[in-house]
């Protein structure tokens, strides 16, 4: 799977998690130089506290449009940490 925005390879892997619809792409797939921490968390009443990406490509921005959970609950174990997206974010077969 890949995750495409704004022209730029986001993150891509043949190892990712599909929960609730979504491919969370492990930590390691990811290109660090498009994302900024943000401030921005919410709470899943089964996976846990999740925290936030901005994205940032080729001068603009799309605000938390990536999301991780630090630590999850028992039941999320297996994406913890593990990177999702939204907001515009073309994810695809590579």
């Amino acid at each position: 799977m890949k995750a495409v925005w704004n022209g730029q390879v986001l993150a891509e892997s043949n190892e990712t998690i599909v929960v609730e619809g979504n491919h969370y792409f492990p930590p390691g797939s990811v290109n660090r130089n498009y994302f900024a921490e943000s401030s921005t968390h919410t709470r899943c009443p089964w996976k846990g506290v999740a925290s936030y990406y901005t994205l940032k490509v080729d001068g603009k921005e799309n605000r938390d449009a990536a999301w991780y959970y630090p630590k999850t609950k028992e039941a999320a174990k297996p994406i913890e940490g593990y990177i999702a997206f939204w907001r515009g974010v073309e994810v695809s077969e590579s």
